[in-house]
């Protein structure tokens, strides 16, 4: 099994762009968090390294719809509300059930898939995460049309999206860019919520820098 993940860092850009050597995701507002699935001995990581104990129903949950399956994702544990969009204070409070948006597969079954490109990486993802009624979820993509998209999250008061080079492999030194809605109604408050949450001596994910 896989071990040590360095998550690949996410960098902000102010303006969406179109570009075919890209993909583009919808920026799902969560914990970013590796999962390591490996029979009873699944678990979620944050970016920092910390291991998301509280959300162990969550790993389990994603042991149980992958087996027998033993694999590495990267992803965000998120709250969903009816329509399928991000709660995060929902997430803080834990006051509805996680749920775990994957975006990408470094490690399935004994092969290290982190020297694939992006688009197989992601293909092969997409094969693995269950149909509906799973807690797993998958991350979907456009390709090239990043303003498209970003336009329609402003619309939707969505978090943002995330850009990604459609052949990029996964290590260090890779950058994957984030372009935020600076409208996004969610965001008002938040870093009083994360002050509060530090001097009740907050969980693991609450901490500063565990979020992208």
């Amino acid at each position: 099994m896989l071990s040590g993940v360095t998550p690949i860092r996410v960098k902000k850009r102010p303006e969406p762009f179109d570009d075919p050597e890209w993909l583009f995701e919808l920026k799902h507002d969560g914990f970013r968090a590796v999962a390591y699935v490996d029979g009873p001995r699944t678990r979620l990581i944050s970016r920092n390294r910390h291991r998301f104990d509280e959300f162990e129903p969550l790993a389990f949950a994603i042991e149980r719809d992958l087996a027998p399956s033993k694999a590495v994702l990267d992803g965000e544990i998120v709250c969903l509300d009816g329509e399928g969009r991000s709660k995060f204070n929902e997430l803080m409070a834990r006051r509805a059930s996680p749920f775990f948006y994957a975006f990408d597969l470094l490690w399935l079954n004994g092969h290290d898939l982190r020297e694939l490109p992006l688009v197989e990486r992601k293909a092969e993802l997409r094969k693995l995460v269950p149909g509906q009624g799973s807690r797993l979820l998958f991350v979907d993509h456009v390709d090239q049309r990043g303003v498209a998209l970003f336009e329609e999250v402003c619309r939707l008061d969505l978090e943002g999206i995330v850009a990604k080079r459609r052949r990029g492999l996964y290590r260090d030194g890779t950058r994957w860019l984030k372009i935020k809605n600076s409208d996004y109604s969610q965001a008002e408050g938040r870093g009083e919520l994360f002050d509060r949450r530090l001097s009740q001596k907050s969980r693991p994910g609450a901490r500063s820098g565990e979020k992208d």
